[in-house]
């Protein structure tokens, strides 16, 4: 810890961002970092310009930042997974509803949606939102078919039956178009990627895993100071996998430059609460006890879709007296929100669950942009903390075999 501290200024940095499950082409994040970045160093006084990246690799953006006197060249890069997440999501309709039905049974037959209401209530609700959603449209639809029946089989006879039926698949088919404001069919559709295995990763995930830690072994070399790795939501299990695999290959080989882990907004229990994430648990159990990284996770209570300041490793049962990691602290919302950006934000659940990724106007010590951009790294600017007292440390999980 102390060497990471005593580490030089940062003058380039390497950002490995992972996203969490979202369909939508990588360059909605670099739009989205130029937006709120030209917001944030206004309200916080710094400067940062971004241009397209050069050379090869995964979609990504070159940032050049002026702050607290030094000039920091920062590459950042998405790391895609958006195909697999596609994927996922084409399923029909009537697919839908049997995910609805497997996943739903796995979470309660397996007792952990009952472990998860033991930690925070928000992301159980919003678990539980598609699931209340969908059934509802199907009632909706199903009510609509009935009522033609009703008013049309006195004239039409039982013939009206194949219309009628007609009539519910439209209204349901209407519905999902509507997804793109009520997230029903998204939500279901990442809720049963994670079910799908009862926690075990995928094929084609494992071997997308181990490309991102390619990618990332690949950029620590010695002409930058800094590599950042950045998991958001789902991105931050993901992120566990991918680092515990890397630093596993390297076994303490870790001279420069300095390895860093940020996640936000965090869903880890979803999926390390179910019986096959073996995987998973040993990932997190591994990396809370590496020296060679620093792990800084970032969550508010604000985010009703995020386990907020629930310590990932924890709450899972996998913490050990070798634990170091990870440093939990609170993005708090309310206070580093304006109470009038509050009241514009607060019931956008979806939009909150994203503002780790955008400008406060009332910044404290977090600050997306000075972390990814500005001349500290992960453990200068952070390393002197104390975690929130408001964290959640206790084991949860009914599940805490790891992978031999």
């Amino acid at each position: 810890m102390s060497s990471q501290q005593s580490h030089p200024q940062v003058r380039r940095r390497r950002v490995f961002y992972i996203p969490g499950y979202d369909p939508i082409h990588p360059r909605r994040y670099r739009e989205l970092y130029r937006k709120e970045g030209r917001v944030q160093s206004a309200i916080s006084g710094y400067k940062i310009d971004i241009s397209a990246k050069s050379g090869e690799g995964p979609y990504g953006w070159h940032v050049a930042s002026q702050q607290d006197g030094a000039d920091v060249e920062t590459d950042i890069e998405v790391l895609v997974w958006s195909d697999i997440v596609r994927d996922s999501m084409a399923q029909s309709i009537p697919a839908t509803y049997l995910q609805l039905a497997r996943t739903a049974w796995t979470y309660v037959a397996t007792g952990t949606l009952w472990r998860l209401t033991q930690l925070r209530k928000g992301p159980v609700i919003a678990a539980l939102y598609p699931v209340g959603m969908l059934l509802l449209q199907l009632a909706v639809s199903l009510l609509f078919a009935w009522g033609l029946v009703a008013l049309l089989q006195p004239f039409a006879g039982w013939w009206v039956l194949l219309p009628a039926a007609g009539l519910a698949y439209a209204l349901m088919h209407c519905f999902r178009k509507l997804d793109n404001r009520l997230f029903a069919y998204y939500l279901m559709h990442d809720y049963a990627h994670s079910a799908r295995l009862k926690g075990e990763y995928s094929p084609d995930l494992k071997a997308r895993l181990k490309q991102f830690a390619n990618l990332i072994d690949e950029a620590l070399e010695p002409d930058a100071d800094e590599v950042l790795v950045v998991g958001h939501s789902s991105g931050a299990h993901l992120g566990v996998s991918v680092l515990a695999e890397l630093l596993r290959r390297r076994q303490g080989d870790m001279q420069r430059p300095v390895l860093s882990f940020l996640t936000l907004g965090q869903v880890v229990p979803m999926v390390s609460f179910l019986p096959q994430a073996h995987g998973l648990r040993a990932d997190l159990k591994y990396l809370s006890e590496c020296a060679d990284i620093t792990w800084v996770d970032v969550s508010a209570p604000g985010d009703g879709c995020a386990f907020a300041l629930c310590d990932p490793v924890a709450v899972s049962g996998v913490a050990s007296p070798e634990k170091r990691w990870p440093l939990v602290l609170s993005a708090a919302f309310t206070q580093t929100l304006s109470s009038e950006r509050w009241k514009q934000l607060r019931w956008r659940f979806f939009r909150l669950h994203f503002q780790y990724l955008c400008a406060f106007d009332q910044p404290g010590e977090y600050d997306y942009f000075r972390i990814t951009a500005g001349p500290e790294t992960l453990m200068q600017r952070f390393g002197d903390r104390t975690p929130s007292r408001s964290r959640i440390e206790r084991a949860v999980s009914k599940y805490i075999t790891v992978a031999a």
